[in-house]
């Protein structure tokens, strides 16, 4: 009969079967941590490995190299640089909270820098891992057979504190991973002994001696809530936070210093990550950004510029790199041989029910000694009282096993108590050692009595491990590094933090050049020859602070929101950054006005915009913060062929007047028109027949001395009186304010809200300017055309009508 060579099955299934035994490997024998001792098997091979070979907190240090050889060949067939690694995290100080390995020579960083190579440190257990580690030659852990059955290994280690608290575990493996944070030694002790004392006790009342983790680096942790849900379910979340100063320098200046950083965080990256924040110019305010740090301590140093604020550039930070994180708990351990997400009180069952486990084998490991002991004491005592008998007897015997065979057949003593006596030295037989023998005698019986009752009563147990936990606490216990805090703060930040306050001139062209320009630039130009292209001119100008905005509106009823500071700083003399490069314009939109503004918080200020075919609308000035601008933002629905003409702030107390091509005109309240979103497309403004739309709005202010400038498009101006227009409803017609003339009559080109002290600047297509004085324009009625000043015909046709500032 021959065997099959070969099987065939499908790839399903072997994938399956192979990934499942893997994943089965990898989760219970790998990447996760026992629920009874907290160590992987790793690192609990390397803690059994050092203590084996004697390598202990009182002995000297021993080459790494020797240890992690002795792991592999022993008990962890695995690359070396994998037990080395594992090696060096129980010996850091930053990543372990009460470190199971002393190492010397260089064991990495907190800046992420590597060990050096295994066969330059030397290492040996610490004085904490001894407690992980006492008792195990005494039977009270299972052992099982090495990798390939040439030792023993344990499966778990005694540990004589409840480890998984106290130093955390972080790992991954297939379908889990792990994250449980380091805790205080004497709080996770703390929280054992209440646990003992009443095991039906709260994730409420636990907290009363156990307050959260407690990180080797320190930190601020903020939310008790996220703690105790991560105590009660195994999953939460908290925020750890770095522990910052703020230091006053000479110079007016400030400085944060941060000396203890939240868990796992790496100090080179977050420094190189704040300098490159400086370096870009996201953060002004920062001068200089230095470590500090020395064998003495953690010490970053974040210097300000003179007269910045330190706090607002530390919320900053707080929120936009690692000196703020988030933790998240996830509490999963081996217990019962299976992936668990633990509770607190789990844990604390799960270690309780270890060391009781623990404590009964050494207890009966101990009893059983002393009762053998026992029985040799008894056998020697016999033999002292009967000597002379018992040496005669030895004398006559041929050899060793004669003798014992002898002793036992005369007086009946059994195999153990003849090997005893036969190995007595001649300088026990004095008179003194009855008595020795009687007090030890005396004493097993009274610790053989002591060590039934632990094993016979479950409450003299329990009172022994309490005694043993306390032990622990008193010699190891440390105050807590972590701080923590019951909310959760919200960073607040405000953009006065993030951008220097600096008075700079904003200008936009009508081609769509923008620009800010330091005063400085502007003052050395004297505010002359301002760059831009021959048939440009400016559209607005004004000194604004890089912590304001400007609002931007196109033709096609969009706003641009652009906070002044990331506007391209450019000199006076230089040509502008066109602002199709900042945000994307269709080809035939361009802007129509441009509005500075402080702040959006004023409450009764409104934007009015007006389109050609005559709708308005007014929207809150609040509405139009927005916090991603990388595009044109609708603010007017405009349709079909109509567009935006007009844009501006506006308050309730102002009036609004709106004047036709035909010179139909009508003035209304601002409360006439309704407050509407931003996004909505107005209502009507003015009544307009075919082939007449909107030439010009304008808003009236209360209390001013403006009167009305109307220019026409065969280039005549006039001067009227507000008066000569009713304030009505909106809607309407109007009154005319130009007389209609029968052949080639004026048409409205624009209509300006001047004072005595303005100027008008008239320009037509062939470049010819002509500036004129208000008050050299008589004033004229509602009838009247005004006087020509440009001639159209042989200039070209007008292409703007501005009043110029009044200086």
């Amino acid at each position: 009969m021959t065997t099959e060579k070969f099987q065939d099955l499908p790839l399903e299934e072997v994938m399956g079967d192979r990934f499942g035994r893997y994943s089965k490997y990898i989760i219970q024998d790998r990447a996760l941590p026992d629920a009874r001792d907290g160590l992987k098997p790793v690192q609990r091979r390397i803690l059994y490995a050092m203590f084996n070979e004697g390598n202990t907190h009182d002995k000297p240090f021993r080459k790494s190299a020797k240890t992690v050889g002795n792991v592999i060949g022993n008990f962890h067939p695995h690359g070396d640089s994998s037990v080395y690694e594992a090696m060096v995290r129980m010996s850091q100080d930053w990543k372990a909270r009460y470190m199971l390995i002393e190492m010397h020579g260089n064991n990495g960083s907190v800046d992420g820098d590597p060990p050096a190579a295994m066969r330059y440190t030397e290492a040996r257990l610490s004085q904490v891992a001894a407690e992980m580690l006492r008792d195990i030659n005494k039977r009270t852990v299972d052992f099982v057979p090495n990798f390939d059955d040439q030792d023993m290994e344990p499966v778990v280690l005694p540990a004589r504190f409840p480890n998984l608290l106290v130093n955390g575990s972080t790992g991954i493996s297939a379908g889990y991973a792990t994250d449980i944070p380091p805790h205080n030694l004497q709080e996770a002790l703390d929280a054992v002994l209440m646990r003992l004392d009443k095991p039906g006790c709260s994730v409420d009342e636990l907290m009363t001696v156990i307050k959260g983790p407690d990180f080797p680096t320190g930190g601020i942790i903020q939310g008790v809530d996220g703690i105790k849900k991560a105590y009660e379910t195994g999953k939460g979340k908290i925020i750890i936070r770095a522990a910052a100063t703020i230091e006053e320098i000479k110079g007016n200046k400030e400085q944060i210093v941060i000396t203890e950083l939240p868990y796992d965080v790496n100090k080179a990256n977050l420094i190189k990550k704040i300098d490159e924040q400086r370096a870009d110019k996201r953060l002004e305010g920062i001068a200089d950004v230095r470590d500090e740090s020395d064998r003495t301590g953690l010490r970053i140093v974040i210097e300000m510029k003179k007269d910045v604020q330190a706090q607002g550039i530390l919320n900053y930070l707080l929120k936009s790199t690692d000196l703020q994180i988030t933790y998240s708990f996830n509490m999963i351990a081996i217990h019962n041989r299976r992936p668990t997400l633990m509770t607190l009180p789990l844990m604390l069952d799960a270690y309780i029910a270890h060391q009781k486990e623990v404590v009964s084998k050494r207890t009966a490991y101990d009893l059983t000694k002393a009762k053998d002991r026992l029985h040799i004491v008894e056998g020697l005592m016999k033999a002292l009282s009967i000597l002379d008998e018992v040496i005669q007897t030895i004398r006559s015997s041929s050899d060793k096993r004669d003798a014992k065979n002898n002793l036992q057949e005369k007086f009946h003593f059994t195999e153990i108590q003849s090997e005893a006596i036969v190995s007595l030295q001649l300088y026990r037989l004095t008179n003194t050692d009855i008595t020795e023998l009687r007090t030890e005698e005396e004493e097993l019986i009274q610790l053989i009595d002591k060590l039934t009752n632990i094993l016979n009563d479950e409450k003299k147990l329990i009172r022994v491990i309490k005694q043993e936990l306390l032990d622990v606490r008193k010699r190891f216990a440390q105050p807590r590094r972590s701080v923590i805090q019951a909310e959760i703060e919200e960073i607040k930040l405000t953009l006065d933090v993030l951008v220097p306050s600096e008075e700079v001139v904003v200008t936009v062209t009508k081609d769509g050049y923008v620009k800010r320009t330091s005063l400085r630039s502007h003052s050395a130009s004297n505010g002359q020859d301002f760059a831009m292209k021959e048939s440009d001119y400016l559209l607005y100008e004004a000194t604004l602070n890089t912590q304001h905005y400007v609002l931007l509106f196109t033709n096609k009823g969009n706003y641009i929101y652009q906070p002044v500071h990331e506007l391209p700083d450019i000199r006076w003399k230089d040509l502008g950054q066109h602002i199709s490069s900042i945000v994307p314009l269709d080809a035939e939109e361009y802007i129509i006005e441009v509005i500075g503004i402080e702040s959006f918080d004023k409450e009764d200020t409104f934007i009015f915009t007006a389109t050609k075919e005559g709708q308005i609308k007014r929207s809150p000035l609040a509405d139009y913060v927005v916090t991603r601008y990388s595009k044109p933002i609708k603010t007017m629905n405009v349709k079909g062929t109509d567009e935006m003409i007009y844009a501006s702030l506006l308050t309730p107390t102002q009036e609004i007047l709106l004047t036709s091509n035909t010179s139909y005109t009508i003035r209304f309240t601002a409360e006439e028109l309704p407050v509407t979103g931003v996004k909505t497309g107005g209502v009507k403004g003015i009544v307009l027949k075919d082939g007449e739309y909107l030439a010009a709005a304008n808003l009236i202010s209360p209390e001013s001395n403006q009167e009305l400038v109307v220019v026409t498009q065969r280039g005549a101006i006039k001067r009227m009186l507000l008066s000569e227009i009713e304030v009505g409803n909106r809607a309407k017609r109007g009154v005319v304010i130009l007389k209609e003339l029968k052949s080639n009559p004026h048409r409205v080109y624009a209509v300006l809200l001047a004072t005595a002290q303005n100027h008008v600047l008239l320009e037509t297509e062939r470049g010819v300017q002509e500036t004129i004085h208000v008050l050299n324009l008589s004033r004229a009625d509602r009838y009247s055309n005004g006087s020509l000043k440009v001639d159209t015909a042989v200039d070209g046709a007008l292409v703007r009508a501005v009043l110029l500032p009044k200086d």
